[in-house]
């Protein structure tokens, strides 16, 4: 069955900026603020210089992108902008409808589809138009227009107890820039969730209040927990009813990279934005990645495949940020899966040497590899030398999530790696640049 057209993604973008109409304007947050005083691009740079030499200047990005699609009214679920017949309109409106789209549930899930359109491809010339575009888009600086997940919480601290205070949450959540927000969940009115850090040994307080029109409960997934604590509903606790609360507490006894995320009715609450970061540090210093590795920047990176189709922290290309680094710096990304299905993430240019599989570290069975499957539930931490400047594509390898007729979309973002001497050259040719501070330390 040949899917419905979509007009919005043949939207041709300015050459040097982002598409912005029909989006609900919002100021950003930090780390995406432009940096002041930022000058436009330099018509006379070209694209292909701009990524031969990593423009996108500034400090490391949590960089995480998602699916640019959603799901029509009486219309099977599908993943993946469809071809279009007719060139890319420059200036064409995007839409003007903000009406949330439908949440998925499990009913919806036999009729998903994730393979590409049958139908014939569209000529290379609005192939390659379209394509442009979104790219256009991503060098432009879409992400930057957006809050973002993942902001680190810090705990009120009640004797020797570390105390994080969260609400549930319905919201109201962009993919990109042209897509009609989707109606989600979010812990703190954020998707992901903050990203709640504590040291092995810490005592544990997290406090839920469920503001939703229904029950909910919360695991801390790879936590050795008491089994009060465990977060299931009917097995180990009653449901959170809409207006409750319930408040885990427990020992932070498992270092390393695990999550926090609904247990109940998860498949759409989870899908729907329900999910979170819950890094515990090692006890002892020189155990940390920054310390261990020397790495500058500690990145969490989570994937979703419900609403909004593909996602890595909520976001979709093109507004997924790049991952910024220096050359010579070395970078962790702490993968993370949210989602349904596997996906490999494939990163261009430099290897990835994997560290830890679930919070527990390989030791001598690290490896090294340039493709990387993380199956649902699974945390993966990889260290990344960035040795080799550039832009470097990152996404994941399961094509019909990452790439379609129309160009890119979804689990697709960049690795840039600075070359010094090129990133100054651009600074003074008025290059855009995008700062970003992500704390290495607890």
């Amino acid at each position: 069955m040949a899917r419905p057209r979509r007009a919005v993604r043949n939207v041709q973008a300015p050459k040097n900026g982002p598409i912005l109409a029909g989006m609900d304007t919002m100021p950003p947050l930090d780390p995406f603020s432009p940096s002041p005083g930022a000058a436009p691009l330099d018509p006379g740079l070209t694209r292909r210089g701009l990524l031969r030499a990593g423009v996108l200047t500034g400090g490391g990005l949590v960089a995480l992108a998602v699916a640019a699609c959603a799901k029509p009214a009486g219309a099977a679920w599908t993943f993946g902008p469809t071809g279009s017949s007719e060139p890319a309109a420059a200036g064409s409106p995007s839409p003007t409808s903000t009406a949330p789209s439908a949440a998925p549930t499990a009913a919806a899930s036999p009729a998903m589809s994730h393979a590409p359109s049958a139908s014939a491809a569209p000529p290379a010339t609005d192939h390659d138009a379209n394509a442009k575009a979104v790219v256009d888009r991503f060098l432009g600086g879409e992400s930057a227009s957006y809050p973002i997940g993942n902001q680190p919480l810090e705990p009120r601290l009640d004797g020797g107890v570390k105390v994080f205070e969260l609400t549930i949450d319905e919201i109201e959540h962009r993919i990109d820039a042209v897509l009609p927000p989707v109606a989600a969940l979010g812990y703190n009115k954020s998707w992901p969730g903050p990203r709640l850090t504590v040291t092995e040994g810490d005592k544990v307080r997290a406090i839920f209040k469920n503001n939703l029109k229904e029950s909910t409960g919360v695991h801390f997934h790879g936590q050795r927990l008491p089994n009060a604590m465990d977060g299931v509903p009917h097995i180990t606790q009653e449901p959170i009813p809409p207006g409750g609360s319930f408040t885990y507490e427990f020992t932070a006894r498992t270092p390393g990279s695990h999550m926090y995320h609904s247990h109940h009715n998860a498949t759409d609450q989870v899908g729907r934005g329900l999910l979170g970061a819950f890094i515990v540090q090692p006890k002892a210093p020189a155990d940390r990645y920054d310390r261990l590795y020397g790495a500058t920047q500690d990145i969490v990176w989570i994937s979703n495949d419900t609403l909004g189709g593909f996602t890595i922290n909520g976001r979709g290309f093109p507004a997924t940020a790049p991952i910024v680094a220096k050359l010579g710096d070395k970078i962790v990304i702490r993968f993370m899966n949210e989602g349904q299905m596997t996906h490999p993430w494939h990163l261009h240019g430099v290897p990835m040497r994997v560290v830890a599989r679930d919070g527990f570290p390989l030791g001598s069975a690290a490896f090294s590899c340039d493709t990387l499957g993380v199956n649902p539930g699974e945390r993966w931490d990889v260290v990344i030398d960035c040795d080799e400047p550039g832009a470097w594509a990152f996404h994941c390898h399961i094509l019909q999530h990452a790439e379609g007729m129309d160009g890119m979309y979804g689990m697709v973002t960049a690795l840039v790696i600075q070359d010094a001497t090129a990133a100054t050259q651009l600074r003074l040719a008025g290059a855009p640049a995008f700062a970003c501070v992500i704390p290495t330390k607890v």
